[in-house]
C-alpha cells in the first residue's frame, strides 16, 4: 500500500481538492466522482461529501493508497 504524507497549507482542504493535489484524481471533477462511487474513506468511514473539510490528523484512504494529513510545515 502506498503511504503519502500531505502537509496542509491552511486550516483544511476539501476532499476532492486533496485528491487532485496529490495526483490521485486527474481533476476536481474526477475526485468528486471517486467520492460519489464510495471509493474514498476518511478515518475508516466511507465519505460521501465531496467537499468534506479534511484537517490535520485525519487519514484519507483509497484502494491501494493511504494519506496522512499533517499540519502546515513551520
Amino acid at each position: 500500500m502506498q503511504q503519502i504524507e500531505f502537509h496542509l497549507r491552511g486550516e483544511f482542504i476539501e476532499l476532492h481538492s486533496l485528491l487532485k493535489a496529490l495526483g490521485l484524481a486527474d481533476s476536481g471533477a474526477a475526485g468528486k466522482a471517486m467520492v460519489a462511487r464510495g471509493s474514498v474513506s476518511v478515518d475508516g468511514q466511507v465519505e460521501s461529501r465531496k467537499t468534506a473539510k479534511i484537517r490535520a490528523g485525519q487519514v484519507v484512504s483509497l484502494p491501494g493508497t493511504r494519506v496522512r494529513v499533517l499540519p502546515p510545515e513551520a
